[in-house]
């Protein structure tokens, strides 16, 4: 049985049968824009700056006035079941070495590693291997990872 579908040239596929998520919840976010500062519309200094509560005596936004911009609440908090988790099902963990990936051992379905930023490739490689062996995710496997060149 041949597959039907044509064969994309160029595409690497870091083929990997690892554990499938424990998760099978969909993630429904209450709200995906980011909260604007109030006036923030209004002056290009705080354009893109990050939200701040309104501290004025008489404003509109902090006493919650119809038609006035929306104030971050706990109400628009994420299902505690599917917070923090990825598209993949996974939720993350940075490592730094092969002694920090055996915690995740008996959590693989739940938790995926991620090879924090400054480890070196001979480590990263060595977190791979053991990663294989226990059957755990990791997220960024083909980071810093380069096909070794015959010298």
């Amino acid at each position: 049985a041949f597959s039907t579908l044509p064969k994309k040239q160029g595409q690497i596929h870091a083929t990997m049968a690892g554990p499938t998520p424990l998760i099978k919840k969909t993630v429904v976010k209450k709200r995906t824009k980011k909260f604007a500062r109030h006036q923030s519309d209004q002056f290009i200094r705080i354009r893109n700056s990050s939200w701040r509560k309104p501290k004025g005596i008489d404003g509109r936004v902090r006493r919650r006035f119809k038609g006035a911009i929306p104030m971050p609440s706990i109400g628009y908090g994420s299902d505690k079941k599917t917070r923090n988790v990825h598209p993949n099902g996974f939720k993350s963990v940075v490592v730094s070495n092969v002694a920090e990936l055996e915690m995740l051992m008996m959590h693989n379905r739940t938790y995926a590693a991620t090879v924090a930023h400054s480890v070196s490739t001979r480590v990263r490689r060595d977190i791979n291997e053991r990663a294989e062996q226990l059957a755990i995710r990791v997220t960024n496997a083909a980071a810093k990872l380069r096909a070794e060149e015959d010298a």
